[in-house]
């Protein structure tokens, strides 16, 4: 009967030493990773590698407190509850500025940066903001005809940004719009160009005061009830968002040169409905 090598006492010993060689490698390998784990973990921890004060800057409107408690409730507790997160390598930049885009709408630049420690002062959180400034109003999806006098309405910031309530105000303070608007813009790919008919119509010497867009897409703006002998009338200029707003400037400026709108238009508007640019080069208008 031949003998089995390969279970030979020698081989089977030798197999079990090479065996306890490599358990031994791995063994301490984990140890010295979870050593420097908690060699970091303690570190982590040292008073001058973290966070001890938060700064707020550049803010005008938007109470310093509020901004101050919420970047710290973002910092408190840790990472596997080892790990602060007050710590200025791991602190959670992205989380802060999520949460102040989300929680303050008026704000439109969040940055974030870490003063060092200097003489009697630790770690330093610098939260330097900018602030949207109001423009403009929105004041919700029905038309100025019908909405209420005290409505609730939102500023508007120069890029159509909807993000904050205003108070009510009396009068014809800011210019206002009216209609449906996504994701916190007032129709933000016409936007500009809607201002800029809007300065257009007050160099043709009227009294623009707000703006409507219907949900069939036609634009509707209204003009100064000062401007009417009558406080009901609302005159308004009517085209559509998706016209070419260059031809309607020059139509609307044609028209408003040439009789018989010349003449009537002398008495400030005292009895116009409505001018209507729908219809290409055809402009129709309404009187009482």
């Amino acid at each position: 009967m031949k003998r089995n090598v390969l279970n030979s006492p020698r081989l089977l010993e030798l197999k079990k030493h090479r065996r306890r060689v490599v358990l031994s490698k791995i063994l301490i390998s984990l140890l010295a990773l979870l050593a420097i784990f908690f060699l970091l973990a303690y570190l982590s921890n040292l008073k001058s590698l973290n966070i001890s004060n938060v700064e707020i800057t550049g803010n005008k409107v938007i109470d310093t407190e509020a901004l101050k408690g919420t970047v710290e409730e973002q910092m408190t507790g840790k990472y596997l509850w080892l790990f602060p997160k007050t710590n200025i390598l791991l602190y959670p930049k992205n989380s802060i500025t999520n949460i102040l885009q989300e929680k303050f709408k008026r704000l439109n630049s969040i940055n974030l940066s870490i003063l060092p420690a200097q003489a009697g002062k630790n770690n330093t959180l610098e939260v330097s903001l900018g602030e949207r400034t109001a423009k403009y109003t929105w004041c919700g999806t029905d038309s100025p005809e019908t909405s209420v006098e005290n409505q609730q309405c939102y500023f508007i910031d120069e890029d159509g940004y909807v993000f904050d309530e205003a108070p009510y105000f009396s009068g014809e303070v800011y210019f206002k719009f009216y209609g449906v608007q996504s994701k916190f813009y007032f129709y933000k790919q016409n936007f500009k160009q809607l201002i800029a008919f809007r300065d257009f119509f007050i160099g043709l010497g009227l009294q623009p005061t707000a703006l409507y867009i219907t949900n069939d897409g036609d634009v509707e703006i209204f003009l100064s009830k000062g401007m009417s002998s009558t406080s009901t009338i609302r005159p308004k200029i009517i085209f559509k968002i998706d016209a070419d707003f260059q031809n309607v400037a020059e139509n609307l400026e044609a028209a408003l040169n040439t009789e018989p709108l010349k003449s009537k238009f002398k008495n400030k508007y005292s009895s116009l409905l409505y001018i209507d640019l729908r219809f290409g080069n055809k402009v129709y208008d309404k009187f009482q």
